[in-house]
């Protein structure tokens, strides 16, 4: 990992901040963890772990969007389960899906009320990131009579529909945002427009999840190939819906994997496509491609730190290749991150 960013460890003290002042939490405010996303988790468990060392009271809410591997970032992170799960059914995939499942959650909190929010009604909701689960803990907040801080806040392509439909997300949770916690100066000057209190943390909390991934007892046995490789991770929208776009990406890795061996790492969206297309015979048929499925966040981190570098079309992963100094090519016509533009990147 670079060592200039070791300083940028951040752990989150939610107070309110004040002309440089920060003042102590009322024994009446409370905080809600909304979570709804395994990357939600990732990047959300160091600020649930800071609040758990210093014994302050948080309600962990989980909408159930994504469950896949959220039980094992619970244990490996060592912070307590959800207090209350909003949904128990499968995972949400779809943008159809996502509009009834919302429906679902928006009519039982606000019949749930007392019981979501534990009986609250003057604390914030943290809401993490660009996901729809971020909107809907947002939209909840406010008809719940509840603040809403976003972290993660500020990060913007400035371009409405690329990447789709996380910039149309940032810009509607920005809006309904009471407290923005934005990790550098351009996403902070992002959101000085809006009316709210503005937090610059400079970094994001993602460097001390990968600081706590180092921990010798948390590394996994993840198969590590003995030849040279490279790490496909591609999920987005813009990529996996167009069929002519997905071909072409899955023979940029076929040409790849002339010189490197390719672990593709298969979402369940990408899944979905490929089968759909009639890709994922042709993508498994491949002698040096090796389709693996997703990984818990410890294990993907340490199959990253061994490849010689990574293809990707996530934030997430250009953001992880940046602190730990490894070679991305990044598959997007725009990125909300500058982390390692023009130099790893």
């Amino acid at each position: 990992m670079q060592t200039h960013t070791d300083r940028s460890r951040i752990w989150f003290r939610f107070g309110v901040i004040v002309s440089g002042s920060e003042h102590s939490l009322s024994k009446s405010f409370m905080i809600h963890v909304f979570v709804g996303t395994k990357a939600q988790l990732v990047k959300m468990a160091p600020v649930m772990m800071a609040l758990e060392k210093r014994d302050i009271k948080y309600n962990f809410v989980f909408s159930g969007q994504h469950k896949e591997t959220i039980q094992d970032l619970i244990e490996v992170f060592g912070i307590k389960q959800p207090d209350i799960t909003l949904y128990k059914g499968k995972d949400i995939t779809g943008i159809g899906q996502m509009f009834f499942w919302a429906i679902r959650i928006i009519t039982f909190t606000l019949r749930h009320k007392r019981e979501v929010w534990q009986g609250d009604q003057n604390g914030a909701v943290l809401n993490h990131g660009d996901t729809f689960s971020t909107l809907l803990g947002s939209v909840l907040a406010k008809l719940s009579g509840l603040r809403s801080a976003h972290i993660e806040s500020g990060l913007r392509s400035h371009g409405l529909f690329d990447p789709f439909p996380e910039e149309l997300t940032r810009i509607l949770v920005f809006k309904l945002s009471d407290y923005f916690f934005a990790p550098g100066e351009k996403p902070y000057a992002n959101v000085l427009k809006y009316r709210g209190i503005k937090i610059n943390t400079h970094y994001n909390t993602l460097i001390d999840s990968l600081i706590h991934s180092r921990d010798s007892r948390l590394q996994s046995g993840v198969e590590i190939p003995d030849v040279p490789y490279c790490v496909a991770s591609i999920h987005r929208f813009e990529n996996i819906f167009n069929r002519q776009r997905l071909k072409s990406i899955l023979g940029m890795l076929a040409r790849i994997s002339g010189s490197f061996k390719v672990l593709f790492i298969l979402h369940k969206p990408t899944q979905v496509r490929l089968e759909t297309f009639g890709f994922m015979d042709e993508l498994q048929g491949k002698q040096n491609m090796e389709v693996r499925p997703r990984y818990d966040y410890f294990s993907f981190i340490r199959l990253l730190e061994k490849s010689e570098f990574v293809i990707t079309d996530g934030g997430s992963n250009q953001e992880e290749c940046y602190y730990l100094g490894k070679p991305c090519i990044l598959f997007r016509k725009k990125t909300e991150r500058d982390e390692g533009i023009a130099e790893n990147v």
